[in-house]
């Protein structure tokens, strides 16, 4: 045991008067942050209004957190919440869940095209490139935060969070937040090969399949997040992965008959 990492880092940066900032709250404004200069210089290469980049961000934002907070109410714990609803919008507690941050999404987007007259189809081809990026961020907050822990493991990467326990664990944090950033990378790159060739869809499907792909293999190094989920054949999250992938695979497909 002693020979493997040990991670006892306080989520807190540093604190006043039992206040201070997160590591978690950090990053995941690093990742709103990032996303900005992303579409900034999406929307500048497009020639798209960047005047309307401060309200789609307002529109991310919302539909990321009442998506990942409603989506882990109702998808992993409905009944404590159903009995206690005052706790729902009480998002400092923690409880995000990230299927339900990819449905939020999309909410919004749909809802910011429909205002601003975009193309659904183009936004969320452009969208998926800095999600993306923001999921190798957030992941990172969950490694310093010691949440999602993996499942013990006597791998020689395998990290202790003394937090929790001193259990070896698989930082399966980290490895979710290595793989979104290679596919960040690989959508930048078939991006900037398709920008005047578009096949409306390939880049919204393509991160479907990968991310969901990701999600699917990964979820069987995590630790159970739910009471009910060890009498599943598939984890709740595997579960969830399914339809994105299906939908992924079918906006492949279309992309490329398209014309």
């Amino acid at each position: 045991m002693n020979n493997h990492f040990v991670w006892n880092i306080d989520p807190s940066i540093f604190t006043i008067g039992g206040f201070g900032p997160r590591w978690y709250s950090v990053l995941f404004a690093c990742a709103f942050i990032a996303s900005f200069y992303l579409v900034q210089y999406i929307f500048k290469r497009e020639n798209k209004p960047v005047e309307t980049i401060d309200s789609l961000l307002i529109y991310m934002v919302l539909g990321t957190v009442i998506g990942a907070r409603l989506g882990h109410v109702f998808f992993y714990d409905p009944g404590y919440y159903l009995s206690h609803p005052l706790e729902i919008v009480m998002v400092w507690k923690g409880g995000l869940a990230s299927h339900g941050a990819g449905i939020g999404i999309l909410t919004a987007t749909y809802l910011f095209c429909k205002k601003h007259n975009f193309n659904f189809l183009w936004s969320v081809d452009r969208l998926v490139i800095p999600i993306a990026l923001s999921g190798a961020f957030i992941r990172l907050g969950n490694f310093f935060n010691s949440e999602i822990l993996g499942i013990p493991s006597s791998a020689p990467w395998a990290v202790i969070f003394s937090r929790i326990d001193m259990v070896p664990r698989h930082p399966v944090q980290l490895y979710e937040s290595f793989c979104y950033a290679i596919i960040f990378i690989a959508l930048f790159f078939i991006y900037r090969k398709n920008t005047y060739k578009p096949r409306p869809g390939l880049l919204f499907g393509t991160f479907l399949v990968l991310v969901f792909s990701v999600r699917l293999t990964l979820e069987a190094f995590k630790s159970k997040q739910a009471s009910f989920e060890p009498a599943m054949a598939l984890s709740m999250g595997q579960w969830l992965s399914l339809p994105f992938l299906m939908v992924g695979i079918f906006f492949i497909v279309r992309a490329i008959k398209s014309k």
